[in-house]
């Protein structure tokens, strides 16, 4: 008797796992100088951690499984709990005494509300997934982020290009569809370290930077409009790359996604009252998360593009990165007391 397939449900992620150190400070100090801090906050920081938290939070119906390297330390025994909480399985996040839990300090001035980070790469440039045995995950999904910030994935492979690839190579191999996302870092190494994982991936998630520093493309004009001619040739080219089934690339905006058959899809963003948006970190993971939902659970590809949008928009209520999301249903009320920006073309 043949051996019967096995039936994959949900969505493992790997990647980086962060916590962040948010303070609020009265004015970004000069050197040699005082701040003052008013207040301070804890965060989910990282795409698996911030995707996987949103999923819960948006009330998904299947598995989610975490994958990673955290501390043997208080942050990483926080990370930990606080999957659980949410119904994350933590089989495949290990610990270490190797380092300490990777962490960001956010520093936001009260008044204006901007950002500067300073960041611990800690366990995440260590992680290189060798604990995943595809065999023994029911996963349907598997989802890494961020390239260009975990750096054993990035580290280079003589066959696939990246130790990233050959993971997600051996992913597919399994029969796990596979998608990825990148930190919007300002460097030369997007070709180098990002493409290589295009030719193994099925789904690919980016912003417009990063689509546009991978491809070459300039997505945005010297005014700061958006570009919608280039950013159809990047979506075409990063299809070039290897992309097996689509290409979403999301901005302030709203969203656009090819399909591999050549089919495109517009979604617009929600337009937000300025007094709405508490801050924008996590609004990428966001969106993210909500497409990944759609994908795996069957929608049509202009369902997830609104959900994605939906989710973000929840997401920018609040100053953390996962603080801000709600039920999907309450998400796609939104459109209700926010319209959509007017449509992309």
């Amino acid at each position: 008797m043949a051996e019967r397939k096995k039936t994959r449900k949900g969505i493992l992620a790997g990647g980086n796992w962060i916590i962040d150190l948010v303070k609020m400070i009265d004015v970004y100090p000069q050197r040699d100088s005082l701040a003052n801090i008013a207040a301070q906050s804890q965060g989910t920081g990282g795409s698996p951690y911030n995707i996987l938290v949103d999923l819960a939070k948006l009330g998904a119906t299947f598995p989610l499984q975490a994958a990673g390297l955290v501390g043997k330390d208080a942050l990483g025994k926080t990370i930990v709990d606080d999957c659980k909480h949410h119904g994350i399985q933590t089989r495949h996040l290990k610990t270490t005494l190797k380092a300490d839990t990777s962490y960001t300090d956010v520093m936001t001035e009260t008044q204006t509300g901007r950002r500067t980070f300073f960041h611990y790469r800690g366990t995440n440039a260590l992680w290189d997934g060798h604990e995943l045995d595809w065999q023994k995950t029911s996963a349907r999904f598997f989802h890494i982020g961020y390239l260009l910030l975990l750096d054993a994935m990035d580290a280079p492979d003589k066959r696939y290009g990246t130790k990233a690839a050959k993971l997600l190579a051996a992913a597919q191999k399994a029969g796990l569809k596979t998608s990825v996302d990148v930190v919007s870092e300002d460097s030369d190494r997007f070709a180098r370290i990002v493409r290589p994982a295009l030719k193994y991936t099925d789904y690919c998630i980016l912003n417009e930077f990063e689509a546009g520093r991978t491809t070459g493309f300039e997505i945005r004009t010297s005014s700061g409009d958006l570009d919608t001619t280039a950013l159809r040739h990047a979506a075409g080219a990063l299809i070039e790359c290897g992309i097996r089934e689509l290409v979403v690339i999301h901005f302030p905006e709203g969203a656009f996604a090819r399909t591999l058959d050549g089919r495109d899809f517009w979604q617009s963003s929600l337009k937000l009252p300025q007094k709405y948006i508490a801050g924008s970190a996590g609004a990428g993971d966001a969106f993210c998360a909500g497409v990944l939902m759609g994908l795996h659970q069957g929608w049509d590809i202009q369902q997830c593009l609104k959900a994605g949008v939906c989710a973000a928009a929840s997401s920018l209520s609040h100053p953390t990165c996962t603080g801000g999301i709600q039920s999907l249903q309450d998400c796609l009320e939104l459109p209700k007391r926010y319209p959509p920006r007017k449509a992309l073309t």
